[in-house]
This record gives structure tokens, sequence and C-alpha cells, in this order.
């Protein structure tokens, strides 16, 4: 299928995977598959938006990946504050307005600052809407989600009767006012959702592929929105 014959998703979501693999088969160091990784989301960024994507969401750090080695992730987290700084001159570049999703109340108070600066200096920009999950599960989203409702009918910003529509809860997520995805892609060959997007991901179509996140190149996202064109996009059985 031609590229201007593309219906292009509004929303790409992706679980990068296979970064220590593709170091692994390489002879490198597990770390430098992660800093290749960080390099290849620059990239699919850019081929993204030149596609016609609007939203991109990563799966960069989840809550369970605390659970790594502790040089592993010390060593993520540095790569982190490198790319939060890179982020900064990607964004004003090709105008992109950044968000994180997750908890970001158990990373280091300089990374939280970080976080704030991206966020703030890019809010205005009108390019790509670009979503990184850190500290993130979906698990762990939802439950916040509900305790903050449940705050806010005890402060008295909710009324102590109100039914709890999914308009409503959906403002409570992490994701409020970014539309659901309507593509994730899930790259190294694992076939799980990893605790990601758990609530978003309802009605989203699903691409596998085996390619290691740091081989991953603007082909392999054609291959993937080439794949979704080819589903029969339904939703309530209709």
């Amino acid at each position: 299928m031609a590229e201007n014959e593309l219906k292009i998703p509004r929303h790409v979501a992706i679980i990068l995977d296979g970064n220590g693999r593709w170091a692994k088969k390489k002879g490198l160091p597990r770390n430098m598959g992660h800093t290749q990784g960080a390099k290849n989301v620059e990239l699919i960024c850019e081929k993204a938006y030149k596609l016609g994507v609007k939203y991109l969401t990563v799966y960069a750090f989840s809550t369970e990946n605390w659970s790594r080695p502790s040089d592993e992730v010390a060593a993520l987290m540095k790569l982190l504050r490198n790319y939060l700084k890179t982020c900064l001159t990607t964004a004003k570049k090709n105008r992109m307005r950044v968000r994180i999703i997750g908890d970001r109340s158990r990373l280091d108070p300089d990374l939280q600052d970080s976080i704030a600066e991206l966020e703030e200096f890019s809010k205005d920009m009108d390019g790509l809407n670009f979503q990184v999950a850190l500290n993130y599960g979906s698990r762990d989203e939802i439950l916040r989600g509900v305790n903050k409702i449940v705050s806010d009918i005890k402060t008295g910003v909710l009324k102590d009767d109100i039914q709890i529509t999914s308009d409503i809860f959906e403002e409570y997520l992490d994701t409020a006012g970014i539309p659901a995805p309507d593509l994730l892609i899930r790259t190294s060959g694992e076939q799980r959702l990893s605790n990601f997007l758990l609530w978003q991901l309802a009605y989203t179509e699903f691409y596998f592929t085996d390619v290691y996140w740091p081989d991953f190149d603007e082909e392999e996202l054609k291959k993937a929105i080439e794949a979704y064109n080819g589903r029969d996009r339904r939703y309530g059985g209709v």
C-alpha cells in the first residue's frame, strides 16, 4: 500500500522492548542497549510525526522496573536525566509537546524538577504530542485515580452522591485529555501488555514484532501502520 493511501492512526503507543537482548546479541553491555534505545525514541518521534501521527506514547520505565539490578536501575536513571535534557532541545526544534505519565513521586527531586520544566516549556507546542510513561503501571494509575476521586468527594470537590461515569473517571487518569491509542506496538516478540494503559487500550489494535526496539526504524513503523490498515475496526460487535 502506498504511503499516501495509508490511514494513519491518530495515536500510537509503543512498548519499547528488547534493548538488553539487542545489546547481548551484539556482545555489548546491557546498558548500551538502553542508550541506543533512547536514541531511537527521538528518531521514531520524528518519523511518526512526518507520517501524520498526532500522539505518540512510549513505555520507558515501569513500576516493576525498580526490581531490576540496582546498577541497571542507576544507569537507567542517569540515561533518563540526559534524555530529559535532550528532550528540551527536541521539543523546541520540532515544536513537540511532552507530557510524563506515571507516579513521579518516587523519582529523585532533580528528575521531578526536570519533568516539570519540560512540561511547562512545551505545553503550548503544536507539533507531536509525546507522552513518556515513567514509573508507570496501569494498575497503579487506576488506583491513584480512584483515591483522587475518594479524596475529592471527602473535600467536596465532587458531590457525595455523584455517579462516576467513564468520562469522569478518565479525567482522573494520567492520560486525561489525551485520546485513547488507535494502535499499540510491542517490539522484541513478546505478546503481553505488561501493565501498560489497561483502561486506555480497550479498543486498540495490537501489533507485535520480533524486531528489537533499537532496530525498529521508519520502515518497521510503516509495516505496523500497514497492518493497522488491514484490520476491520469495529466497536461493540458492530
